[in-house]
């Protein structure tokens, strides 16, 4: 066999095949998840150490991180009081030498033999007039000789060191090099991005002559690994829109231009552009799939109403999916107001019909319920609103033409799937996703990679901005309360927003009720207070929230219940307490609760005193940028898996990062539409086929290539 070696042949061959794996470093491979060829490869480095670059002894500066190479001179153990033990540890090199202590890790004893060569990373500081370094990272390299040396990922446990590891892989491209290992990028698509080939990357990134050359080998296999991914969603598009016939709607008609005029402002430019794009796909051949990105406040409803008249003006239906029924509620609300007025223009002799709007949840019984399902079968409902009720047997609809979804994190693609398949017998309903959690760009690509995204960027005019404040620890809260009551007392509102509900002995964190009953007879007494909370019954939530709708209540004490969809125009002032606790993300869906109306607004966020700073209370009061926040958010959370869902666990993205690898994201999905969208089903590209069934799960396979 002389054709180059797959991903697939890689993987057929076991790790018991290289040369120095015994039957006990082979269980201690498997013990860490390496079993075959392919994935002895795919380990990568974690880090990598330049010999002719890194500090010496003599070079390194108390208080700044470095990397030394060095050898153990002498290692010593101590027990201390409290039965806690001390390994004092001598290194140098020829420049000089350095003390070394590790707390609590008595193995290092054994572990730190004399004459070993040891790379050690962690902050020196002067100690009795000499350096020292306290529990640094150790990796021992052995006698690897070479201008770099890769370091493994080292398992104690499994007793693996990063020079056996090093040569294993050795052996393993060794062995690949007479053959070649397949490469799956056409070569042009290469030269056009600056892509090594794929055998000269698993050698660089393994073996690197230069910090350069590992640079470009991660670049290629970080390409690898996102191409894959966006192939496999392109693909998933692709079809979709090849099985399903869609519904042509006809756009520009008289509803939306009455619609428009009766508005009491004009449409942003953002708004203008979002409908453009989606009156493009509503005319369009394809059913439409497109996820609209906007921050709180960005006019989203109303360029979801306008997709849906679409929909009425060419005589179909628009439904539109809320998570939770106060959202339906508040939904209905909003776009009968929006729609006040507004008639659906009638060619005949009656004139002009009004617009029927109606409500579908599980609250809805009886009369009122048979009525609006009579009313969606025969077609006299215009547009439906509800949760998922909408999506239950025995709802149906006459000829549903568009689907809002709203905040699309509650719902799965079966959800979606359910409510496309509501459309007529052989038209498929076009679908629009909401979500106000604005989701980084690239993440967006690799998440909802099968759909397309239009974002909302632009505030309408009207809503004021948000001051944003930090009450760093109990003094500076007090500020927090003084603003309360200089609004109450103004006739306007507050929210006070708390972790949890109950008085928890392990996390002493401020509770709703404990709040509510420190606030009325303290900071707040003589204010009119309510408390809202998930243990509340519905009726009682209801009744809570009216009054403050009405303003029955000046502040309303309350847990994140309200983070979705609360809009109170009157309400100016929001506290959160234990804003540390809250993610980025949570904290700004919250702050948009306030600022709504016409009044100006601010956000005490308020936590315990914090000595080194907090980076995510520090961004949310540098902006007010939903899209810049997420990713701020991206930056300092990392990742997560977010493959997980689609490729088996052992596969997730090992190099490529969607916070440090945005271009990469961006080529990888051009590449995957210049590929799919001239061999929909990969027939001329048998290497790049074989790997996406070689390393997607066999769901995601099914409904990949069921063609």
């Amino acid at each position: 066999m002389t054709e180059p070696l797959a991903l697939r042949d890689l993987d057929a061959i076991g790790v018991d095949r290289i040369k120095g794996v015994g039957d006990k470093k082979l269980a201690s491979l498997h013990e860490v998840g390496i079993h075959t060829v392919l994935d002895l490869l795919t380990t990568y480095p974690r880090r990598w150490v330049d010999r002719t670059n890194e500090a010496r002894v003599s070079d390194l500066l108390p208080g700044q991180e470095a990397l030394v190479l060095v050898s153990v001179r002498s290692v010593a153990k101590r027990m201390m009081r409290n039965r806690r033990t001390m390994v004092n540890v001598v290194v140098g090199d020829g420049s000089g030498r350095l003390q070394v202590v590790f707390f609590n890790q008595p193995w290092r004893e054994k572990q730190l033999r004399e004459g070993l060569q040891v790379a050690l990373f962690g902050k020196a500081e002067v100690y009795r007039g000499g350096l020292q370094m306290t529990n640094p990272v150790v990796d021992l390299i052995g006698d690897r000789t070479g201008r770099i040396v890769p370091v493994y990922p080292q398992s104690e446990k499994a007793a693996l060191m990063t020079w056996e590891i090093a040569g294993w892989v050795e052996d393993a491209l060794r062995k690949c090099s007479p053959r070649g290992i397949a490469d799956p990028v056409p070569e042009s698509t290469r030269r056009r991005f600056g892509l090594i080939g794929r055998g000269a990357a698993f050698q660089s990134i393994h073996n690197p002559e230069t910090i350069a050359e590992k640079e470009q080998a991660r670049r290629r296999l970080a390409f690898d690994e996102l191409m894959r991914v966006q192939t496999a969603l392109v693909m998933r598009k692709r079809l979709l829109e090849r099985e399903s016939k869609a519904i042509r709607h006809t756009t520009g008609g008289e509803l939306t231009a009455r619609l428009y005029a009766a508005l009491p402002y004009e449409l942003t430019a953002a708004q203008r552009r979002v409908i453009a794009e989606i009156e493009k796909d509503l005319a369009g051949p394809h059913p439409m799939h497109r996820l609209l990105q906007g921050d709180v406040g960005s006019g989203k409803t109303l360029v979801a109403v306008s997709a849906m008249l679409t929909a009425v003006q060419g005589g179909h239906q628009g439904a539109l999916m809320a998570p939770t029924e106060v959202l339906a509620e508040q939904h209905v609300a909003a776009v009968r107001q929006m729609l006040h007025g507004v008639t659906v223009p009638a060619h005949n002799l009656f004139g002009d019909r009004p617009l029927r709007v109606e409500l579908l949840t599980n609250r809805v019984t009886g009369n009122e319920r048979r009525d609006v399902l009579a009313g969606l079968a025969d077609g006299s409902v215009d547009i439906a609103i509800g949760t998922h009720a909408l999506i239950q047997e025995g709802v149906r609809f006459h000829s549903l033409g568009v689907v809002v979804i709203d905040e699309q994190h509650r719902f799965g693609v079966e959800q979606r799937a359910a409510l496309r398949s509501k459309g007529d017998d052989d038209a498929v309903p076009d679908v629009l996703v909401m979500t106000a959690t604005p989701i980084p760009r690239t993440a967006a690509m690799t998440v909802y990679g099968d759909l397309d995204v239009s974002v909302l960027d632009e505030m309408p005019p009207g809503r004021t901005p948000i001051v944003t404040k930090w009450a760093d620890g109990p003094l500076m809260e007090q500020g927090a309360w003084a603003t309360v009551r200089e609004e109450v007392a103004e006739g306007r509102q507050a929210y006070v927003v708390c972790p949890l509900i109950d008085e928890s002995e392990k996390l002493e964190v401020a509770s709703a009720q404990e709040t509510f009953d420190r606030l009325a007879a303290g900071e707040l007494k003589g204010l009119r207070l309510g408390l809202l909370h998930g243990r509340l019954r519905s009726a009682e939530k209801e009744s809570v929230m009216d009054k403050f709708r009405r303003a029955q209540l000046d502040v309303l004490v309350a847990t994140t219940v309200i983070e979705v969809g609360v809009d109170v125009p009157n309400a100016t002032v929001m506290v959160i307490l234990d804003a540390d606790r809250f993610g980025i993300a949570q904290l700004h869906q919250l702050r948009g609760r306030v600022g709504r109306g016409r009044h100006a607004s601010t956000c005490w966020l308020v936590t315990t005193e914090s000595p080194d700073g907090n980076p995510r209370v520090e961004a949310l009061v540098a902006s007010t940028d939903g899209f810049e926040l997420a990713e701020v958010d991206l930056e300092l959370r990392g990742e997560g898996t977010i493959m997980n869902t689609a490729q088996k666990g052992r596969n997730d993205l090992k190099l490529a990062s969607l916070r440090r690898d945005r271009e990469l994201v961006s080529l990888a999905r051009d590449a995957a539409f210049e590929i799919v969208d001239a061999d929909p089903l990969l027939e001329n590209h048998p290497v790049l086929l074989d790997e996406l069934r070689l390393l997607f799960s066999s769901e995601d396979e099914e409904f990949l290539f069921k063609s």
